[in-house]
């Protein structure tokens, strides 16, 4: 006993020699990297003169979380993790296998959509009408809007491995072409919703031609590159798009023709209401719900079909799935197209919603945004992705709320200017700790007699 406690006393004080070496080092990169970006700041005079000053207090906070953030992992959160990971690989006792899953586990799908239909009235009934609409808004349609449209990519990368930098090209056409043809032909929202998803999907086929030979990178580049042309196209089409002024005073979606104003025919005075622009916002929130929807309903549905399983034959191993006889030409363009056409409906609702479309509302940025949590959830797995989602997107809203900052880091302290940052940071934390996302298993679509979960661990690496 006493060789044992010498020898665990050992380890112990090597993990922490160990875990201090690296704190320090650290913070010393983390010195290196924000001296310029946090450390300094610049300005502007009266004078018109660019000015600059220190920030060594902010600095300090930022190189001790670093500091600090390594030494714990090191020394505390490394050996818990891999504690646990040796009793998980212990023999999982015979009543453990048999065991059934918990009630939430087992209705977490309906839990979560009647917590969604509900999310609306308690905002309402908490914080009043004009109160529930930061909430419903920015706390409820943007996040489920990313749902969306990330969901539209899962079928592209998740499903079918095929992996597109530039799907806000879609996302792109679908509010374009729901501002252009609403506000020229005074066609409604309803009309148009398919129409968009249409057009998106005769662009993603019009994308699949020429990168049918391309896989890997080579097929990030030009898919990166297509993405770019539709926005540049947008930015010097003027006579069109009106480039970088962007489309202003687009049509609103109306309830069964009624429509959202102060008028005697709107929504407000039809139903005795006091007026406020909060119903119009739980509206959309209803319809974006129902989009997400049927988004999910179609992804499973076709997962189910012969094309579902292609696409994951076509993820796995395009020779192999070439060996087959699967025509990897349609499937690809099947993907494309049913992907891009989600797109193309978050697209349409998001100008309806806005109001207001520009070419700087479909940057790169938002491609990569919509890939990140994709991967971050788990590719292929759409309850990962929500979750994604939910943790990114409601998390960069939150930065807008967390005023409280200001009185740790000064009063010049804007935290939502760091949310690329925390974003940033999220990713790596998430990728060293659950590398194939939050959901890491999937079940199979094909089965013999038993469903069964698939751990990550047996699906090729960055696939799933």
């Amino acid at each position: 006993m006493t060789t044992n406690a010498n020898v665990n006393g050992a380890a112990s004080s090597g993990t922490l020699a160990r875990a201090l070496k690296e704190g320090i080092f650290a913070g010393v990169i983390s010195l290196g990297l924000f001296v310029l970006y946090i450390g300094i700041k610049t300005d502007q005079n009266m004078a018109n003169e660019l000015i600059w000053y220190t920030r060594p207090g902010l600095l300090a906070v930022f190189v001790l979380i670093a500091a600090v953030g390594r030494f714990a992992t090191v020394a505390f959160i490394a050996p818990w993790f891999a504690s646990r990971r040796e009793k998980k690989s212990a023999a999982v006792p015979v009543h453990d296998i048999d065991a059934k899953p918990s009630f939430f586990k087992t209705h977490f799908l309906k839990i979560a959509l009647l917590a969604l239909i509900l999310y609306p009235p308690v905002i309402l009934a908490l914080t009043g009408v004009q109160g529930s609409l930061k909430y419903v808004d920015n706390f409820g349609i943007q996040i489920l809007i990313y749902v969306m449209l990330a969901w539209g990519l899962n079928i592209v990368v998740g499903l079918a491995g095929l992996l597109d930098l530039g799907y806000v090209a879609f996302y792109a056409v679908g509010a374009y072409s729901y501002a252009l043809l609403a506000q020229n032909f005074g066609l409604s929202f309803w009309l148009l919703l398919p129409l968009a998803g249409i057009l998106a999907a005769f662009w993603g086929i019009i994308l699949g031609f020429p990168v049918l030979r391309l896989r890997g990178d080579y097929l990030a580049i030009v898919t990166l590159a297509f993405g770019e042309i539709i926005r540049l196209v947008l930015i010097n089409w003027q006579d069109v798009t009106k480039g970088t002024f962007g489309i202003s005073s687009i049509p609103k979606a109306t309830f069964f023709g009624i429509e959202f104003n102060a008028s005697a025919d709107g929504f407000a005075k039809t139903f005795g209401l006091p007026m406020s622009s909060a119903y119009y916002k739980i509206y959309l929130f209803y319809v974006i719900l129902a989009l997400c929807c049927l988004t999910a309903y179609v992804t499973i549905k076709l997962r189910r079909m012969p094309i579902g399983r292609a696409w994951e034959a076509l993820r796995e191993d395009e020779i192999a799935c070439r060996s087959l006889g699967i025509n990897t030409v349609t499937t690809k363009l099947t993907a494309f197209a049913i992907g891009a056409m989600f797109g193309g409906f978050a697209g349409s609702f998001f100008a309806a919603r806005q109001g207001f479309v520009s070419p700087e509302s479909f940057v790169f940025l938002e491609s990569a945004v919509i890939l990140a949590i994709v991967v971050l959830g788990g590719m292929g797995s759409l309850t990962g992705i929500a979750v994604a989602a939910i943790v990114m997107i409601g998390g960069t809203e939150a930065l807008r709320e967390m005023e409280f900052l200001k009185h740790v880091f000064g009063p010049d302290f804007t935290p939502e200017l760091y949310r690329m940052i925390l974003f940033g940071l999220a990713m790596v934390i998430v990728m060293l700790f659950k590398p194939r996302g939050f959901v890491g298993s999937r079940e199979p679509t094909a089965f013999l007699k038993e469903r069964k979960a698939v751990s990550g661990s047996f699906t090729k690496e960055g696939h799933g």
